[in-house]
């Protein structure tokens, strides 16, 4: 799966982008990941890890459809890779759920 990019400088959502997101947000356990990113101002993979019953290759995979509908962003600090919540990414998805 190649990874896609959908921030833009003013946070507005295609029709592709929310389809997106809405299928990245259908999974239970890629919600509740969401949730501990969202939750902790600097969180790492080592903690998601620490935190959930999944293995590392499958937290992979997660983090990578979050980070490819947009809602986070990977940073990396050595070895360390550092999740970062794209609030306005969501404040956006929130904003076009509410409009249906």
């Amino acid at each position: 799966m190649t990874t896609r990019n959908f921030r833009n400088p003013s946070h507005s959502l295609s029709q592709r982008q929310f389809r997106a997101i809405t299928r990245a947000l259908s999974d239970p356990r890629r919600y509740d990941i969401l949730e501990m990113i969202a939750g902790k101002k600097d969180c790492s993979c080592i903690e998601l890890r620490e935190a959930s019953s999944i293995s590392a290759a499958t937290l992979s995979h997660h983090l990578k459809e979050l980070e490819s509908a947009g809602l986070i962003t990977i940073g990396r600090e050595g070895k360390f890779a550092l999740p970062n919540f794209e609030r306005e990414v969501w404040k956006s998805y929130l904003a076009k759920l509410s409009d249906l």
